[in-house]
């Protein structure tokens, strides 16, 4: 596996919930949670991040978060 890639694993329910959220926020540019069921599919996969990923624990976690923003805009582009 790719060092710069990690895998979670969501249930079906807590995809699917994620996904119409996520789809209706990128088309609305603002997350707005109306269901409960949104509140528990993303405090599942923060659960999922919780157990994958090593950085949050490190000293300098948010240096390594604005570092990781600045490459997502710069491979990607602003979508202002």
């Amino acid at each position: 596996m790719n060092k710069d890639k990690i895998s979670l694993e969501l249930g079906r329910d807590e995809a699917l919930v994620l996904f119409e959220s996520l789809a209706d926020y990128d088309m609305q540019s603002e997350l707005r949670l109306t269901d409960l069921s949104e509140r528990i599919a993303l405090s599942l996969l923060v659960g999922a991040f919780e157990r994958t990923l090593v950085e949050p624990f490190r000293p300098d976690y948010l240096k390594l978060v604005e570092a990781a923003r600045a490459r997502l805009v710069e491979r990607q582009g602003s979508s202002d």
